[in-house]
């Protein structure tokens, strides 16, 4: 812990050390130096844990970027959406505002992704300095690891604020103010430092270091880099405010799904990961199992006492019971129309879809589980009761996030394969996920992969809704409709499913008004029937239940229609939001927001 503290330091402080290195002309080496520093694997490890320090910050992935980023789609959703005018919904609606409430600030999560990056380009620099990479195989590893957490940063902020200002090397006065660059320049520069990483990088459980997935890894490297092929290769809204494929042939589309098919066959063909049951994966997130090797692929590590994943994203506890000493949970939740859009027999729907909430309990009950609404569902995914510990901090859980896993690459290895060599190629790889869906449901997994494969056309549809029932609550689905030019479309069409679902129209017309519940003698189980296609209001009042609800996402008090909630403006107008006042007011001019018309 002093070698990681003192090495924090040390980055921290790296930049005015080498400004000032002449002007001191000190007669003998520190042992600051950064020629001792990089040309040492136990010290030079320490800028790793620099800079997962700015993932972990308040403002950072912590408090914003994972509760903020993604939403709102076809699939997930700000649960507080109506309130429109809310700087929280303005995040989320597609009428983003600079002077933001949440992210306004100087040290919010732009500023901290950038802290991130100038570590990282401080510890490249040094290692490939002073690193000796050709002969020191844990220098070299080092490296390829900090490259990564470098293209971490780097896809987020271009998922974040899109065309953003380029720095691969330590600021310096001449480069202290930077105008956005083409994300393709980024993407060109990313593609070629992970293929580099992967190089360096150990596979899961091929070195001690690689044992844990809070550890860079060379399957996630190149997962990584399969995941920046297909954005570089898709549609985005350019620094001309238009939305169209990249210009630059070397991003081509064929260019860039050959490197995503490549990438994620090595992976699959490499053995060391596995898809687990559905339901394992995120009780072993839950659990903290962090074993690599599994299908979680990388992680965001967070400590006890450090991460919001639960509080904000996961199951809604109204007090404190057994599970928390949080009464926290689900800011964000599943769109209410994902929960008819699975099938009857799909395993994924009841893990990922939760629509009930706990309020309190006592002893050995810990909770009662209580119907939540239609307009306020939750990600399974993410759950204190699934935890082996129990929360104690008021304000965060600790729970790591899941960054990628295999089942990501999987279905990416699909959607390459159809693209360059058809739907039959790719087929097996569609149906993997299938089979996990639909355990014991052969005949069931093969129609469906019948009609998916009649076409390249009607493979691609298959893979954006299975990505859609796959993904829910990852936050991937936002980036998946931008690079496939479908965000508007998406939203356009779960705002209709929205109005026809509370209005039983169209293909919900026959959906009961009415839940009827009861929680069981266990007090931490509610059965509820009203939820399926099929089920009915006349069968409900006869089954015995001793509670019954109003199934709607309406209230007395609302000022806007819930789906007209969902976006405020063209969302192909503002597909990542702009940058904050704060920093445009700091950038010497060289900032703006033009690229979205502010």
């Amino acid at each position: 812990m002093k070698k990681i503290i003192y090495t924090l330091f040390l980055l921290g402080g790296l930049t005015v050390i080498s400004s000032c290195k002449k002007a001191l002309d000190a007669p003998t080496k520190s042992s600051l130096d950064e020629s001792v520093i990089f040309s040492n694997p136990g010290l030079a490890e320490g800028a790793i844990a620099g800079i997962i320090q700015s993932f972990g910050e308040t403002n950072s992935y912590r408090g914003r970027f994972l509760v903020f980023y993604g939403i709102n789609n076809d699939t997930e959703v700000n649960n507080s959406l109506k309130a429109v005018d809310d700087d929280k919904s303005k995040l989320s609606n597609y009428n983003t505002n600079v002077n933001n409430g949440q992210m306004n600030t100087e040290n919010n999560a732009w500023a901290k992704f950038y802290e991130g990056i100038e570590r990282a380009n401080l510890a490249i620099k040094g290692i490939r300095t002073y690193g000796k990479i050709e002969s020191n195989a844990q220098m070299a590893q080092i490296l390829g690891e900090i490259l990564t957490l470098r293209a971490v940063l780097y896809n987020d902020l271009i998922k974040g604020w899109g065309d953003v200002p380029a720095r691969f090397e330590p600021i310096t006065t001449a480069t202290t103010y930077l105008e956005r660059s083409d994300r393709d320049v980024i993407y060109k520069q990313l593609l070629g430092d992970l293929d580099e990483a992967t190089k360096y990088l150990p596979w899961p459980n091929e070195s001690s270091v690689t044992s844990n997935v809070e550890r860079i890894n060379k399957a996630f490297a190149k997962g990584l880099r399969a995941r920046l092929a297909l954005a570089a290769g898709g549609y985005a809204q350019r620094l001309s405010g238009t939305i169209n494929l990249s210009a630059d042939p070397e991003l081509s589309r064929e260019k860039m799904y050959a490197i995503a098919k490549n990438e994620c066959l090595e992976i699959i063909n490499s053995n060391r990961l596995k898809l687990l049951g559905f339901e394992e994966v995120f009780r072993k997130l839950n659990e903290e199992v962090g074993a690599a090797g599994l299908e979680s692929m990388w992680e965001i590590p967070f400590s006890e006492g450090r991460g919001r994943v639960i509080f904000d994203l996961g199951v809604k506890h109204l007090k404190t019971d057994k599970y928390t000493g949080q009464n926290k949970g689900g800011a964000d939740g599943p769109n209410p129309i994902m929960l008819y859009e699975y099938d009857v027999d799909d395993v994924r729907r009841d893990v990922t879809v939760v629509p009930y909430e706990w309020d309190g309990g006592s002893g050995d009950k810990g909770g009662i589980q209580v119907p939540s609404a239609l307009g306020r569902l939750y990600f399974g995914k993410y759950r204190y009761e699934w935890m082996k510990r129990r929360v104690t901090s008021t304000n965060d859980d600790g729970l790591n996030w899941m960054y990628m896993r295999y089942a990501d690459v999987v279905l990416m290895a699909a959607e390459a394969i159809n693209e360059l060599d058809g739907a039959a190629a790719a087929a097996p790889y569609l149906k993997m996920i299938r089979d996990r869906a639909f355990p014991n449901q052969g005949t069931k997994v093969a129609a469906f992969m019948a009609t998916a494969t009649a076409s390249k056309q009607a493979f691609f549809e298959a893979i954006v809704n299975e990505r859609a029932l796959e993904f829910t609550g990852e936050m991937l689905r936002k980036g998946d409709l931008i690079r496939w030019n479908l965000l508007g479309t998406k939203l356009a069409e779960a705002k209709e499913k929205l109005r026809q679902l509370e209005r039983r129209e169209g293909k919900y017309a026959n959906l009961p008004a009415k839940i009827y519940y009861k929680t069981l003698a266990n007090g931490e189980t509610v059965e509820i029937y009203g939820l399926k296609f099929g089920d009915t209001d006349a069968k409900g009042a006869t089954l015995g239940y001793t509670s019954n609800k109003v199934w709607t996402m309406s209230a007395s008090n609302d000022v806007v229609a819930y789906w007209d909630a969902l976006f405020q403006k063209d969302p192909n107008r503002q597909q990542c939001w702009p940058i904050w006042q704060v920093f445009l007011d700091s950038s010497n001019g060289l900032l703006n927001n033009s690229n979205l018309g502010l």
